[in-house]
């Protein structure tokens, strides 16, 4: 029997480490110490500050992604933390910064949202969020609708968004306890298994032992989540061995 592979939708937080971004083949990173606890090996797709609306329409867009369904174990949808994160913008001008041209227009503007965004997190109290927890759920439903179409029995895992202490959201998480909620409540009725990470590693985080932005993992903290996450999937991927 081949190695089971481990699907994985992630945001940052699934190949940033204690000092920067790594590749995804990081042996260091919590879906591959997952996957190689469990004999197998990820596949992982993800991007900074990837909502569940992004792992969506990665699911629909990118073709790597589909060559990867017919050899999935487990699906894991690392995805949904960074939905409850202030977004004081909203998301279509946040990210359009991105586009401003020239050069220095973009990085002054660049430059004057970061600097406010802190400021308006804490004035607004965390509102808006990058997506509303309505919209986090329908993504995430839409997304096990479309696989499950063709894979009606590959187990899913998703995790409930973490904890963080980030200065640059001015250490605001209004939107999380809603946000779990939801895709606690989803999940249950959707026969997917809930993970909650802030459980596992949201000692290391809000103890300041992981980035020093206050919001990603030091390594200790992929350790404790890539061994939780082992223990979660190693089950179903034994159920679906015969």
């Amino acid at each position: 029997m081949a190695p089971p592979t481990v699907l994985v939708f992630g945001d940052s937080l699934s190949f940033h480490g204690p000092d920067g971004p790594h590749p995804a083949d990081d042996p260091r990173l919590w879906p591959n110490l997952a996957a190689a606890a469990v004999g197998g090996r990820a596949e992982l797709f993800a991007g900074f500050g990837w909502t569940a609306r992004d792992a969506y329409w990665s699911l629909v867009g990118d073709p790597r992604v589909w060559t990867q369904l017919p050899h999935a174990g487990v699906l894991v949808l690392g995805i949904g933390g960074m939905d409850t994160l202030p977004s004081p913008l909203p998301t279509y001008l946040r990210v359009g910064l991105r586009y401003l041209r020239p050069d220095g227009l973009r990085r002054r503007a660049r430059h004057v949202y970061l600097a406010a965004q802190p400021w308006l997190a804490r004035l607004t109290h965390g509102w808006p969020v990058a997506l509303p927890a309505d919209l986090t759920v329908r993504y995430l439903n839409d997304i096990v609708v479309a696989i499950r179409t063709l894979r009606p029995d590959l187990p899913v895992v998703v995790m409930l968004p973490g904890v963080h202490r980030a200065k640059a959201y001015g250490y605001v998480h209004t939107a999380r306890n809603r946000a779990v909620a939801s895709i606690r409540q989803w999940a249950d009725s959707a026969d997917v298994v809930a993970f909650d990470v802030a459980a596992v590693v949201g000692e290391h985080v809000l103890a300041g032992h992981g980035n020093v932005d206050g919001l990603h993992w030091g390594w200790l903290g992929h350790e404790l989540v890539g061994k939780a996450l082992a223990e979660l999937i190693g089950p179903l991927l034994d159920r679906r061995a015969p």
